[in-house]
This record gives C-alpha cells, structure tokens and sequence, in this order.
C-alpha cells in the first residue's frame, strides 16, 4: 500500500484545510508541515514523541492538533474532503477500539 500523497494531492488538502480553519486565533506557521506530521503520525502509528525533528517540536504539533480538533476543524475538513470525492460514499470505516469482548471470548 502506498502512503504518498501525490502534489496534487496536497494542493487540493492545503486548499481545503486553510478554508476549515477558524477565522480568529494565530495562524499557524507551515500548514503542509503540520498536515505531513499528522499523515506520518497516522501512518507509522507511532506515539507524538516519537515524531521525526523534521516536523519541529512533537509538543507543539500535538497542542496544535488538540486546539484544532477541539475547536472541529478536522470534522469541517474531512467533510470537505469527502465532497470532492466521487466515491466517497462507497468508503465505510470500522473502527474496532469501539467493540468490546465479552470476558469469555479471551
């Protein structure tokens, strides 16, 4: 499975992202940065201190992510995302941290 994103790809993210952030508050610094930190984030399924220097402090992408996805901006930008796509409907997720066990089925 391929985990690049293509150039035009990230145009098309940066556009939508930058038009779900809120209107008030500081801007941040480099957007494709800190939307890189989070695809690599997701994709090695590390921890946020385990994130390479590249992406700056991993505290400060962290407290960044947590005001943003407080103030639902990720929600606005997935929506968004999904609008553009054709088959976005198609796509379902099943997320299993949701499902639990019944003790006797270890």
């Amino acid at each position: 499975m391929s985990t690049k994103m293509a150039e035009t790809d990230w145009d098309n993210a940066l556009v939508v992202f930058r038009a779900s952030l809120p209107r008030r508050g500081a801007k941040g610094r480099d957007d494709r940065l800190f939307l890189e930190a989070l695809h690599y984030f997701a994709v090695h399924n590390i921890t946020w201190r385990a994130l390479p220097e590249r992406f700056g402090k991993w505290n400060s992408v962290w407290k960044r992510f947590d005001r943003l996805s407080k103030a639902g901006v990720f929600e606005g930008f997935f929506d968004s995302l999904a609008g553009l796509s054709s088959s976005a409907h198609l796509v379902q997720m099943f997320d299993s941290t949701v499902v639990r066990a019944h003790v006797s089925a270890a």
